[in-house]
């Protein structure tokens, strides 16, 4: 099942997503592969519960867009347990289609998360993996991208955003 994505005025993008703790259920499995099935459908390299309404602490991440399965990721309960470098790069969120921003992150991250079956695992990436990695955990903590850059740009953004409200450009 494709759920739509949820937008940038949802209350439910700014809020802690509920931790995980039942695993290997035919719910969370089924649930796994509706957000990769509705990450793909939006084009996405990754995709938080709270992105389709639910505020679950689960992300997916796919850098090869659908291309190779093996990159496939799931994230259950994640945390970010070490960050090296920067790196600044054009960033966008498909909960706030249209605008992008430079964003710095770490450029090599360190994640310790839970599988589908709830066995703990640690996961390295760099570059972009490693912004996937940053931006999806922001997401469980009910934080956007737009949270790292300047409250000028910040207040650009909302204010074109409440325009396209206005309009009925925005659903």
């Amino acid at each position: 099942m494709i759920y739509p994505i949820v937008k940038y005025g949802d209350p439910v993008l700014e809020r802690k997503g509920d931790s995980i703790m039942e695993f290997d259920t035919p719910e969370l499995n089924g649930f796994l592969e509706d957000m990769f099935e509705s990450m793909y459908a939006a084009k996405g390299v990754g995709l938080a519960a709270p992105q389709i309404g639910f505020s679950r602490r689960i992300a997916v991440i796919d850098c090869s867009l659908g291309e190779d399965p093996a990159q496939k990721i799931v994230l259950i309960n994640p945390q970010i347990i070490a960050v090296e470098g920067k790196q600044k790069g054009e960033e966008g969120c498909l909960s706030i289609p249209g605008f992008r921003e430079d964003v710095t992150r770490g450029k090599k991250v360190t994640v310790r998360a839970q599988t589908a079956k709830g066995e703990t695992f640690e996961m390295t990436g760099e570059d972009l993996l490693a912004r996937a990695f940053q931006h999806e955990t922001d997401h469980l903590h009910g934080r956007l991208y737009i949270s790292h850059i300047s409250a000028l740009k910040r207040d650009l953004i909302r204010r074109a955003v409440r325009k396209k409200v206005k309009a009925g450009e925005w659903t």
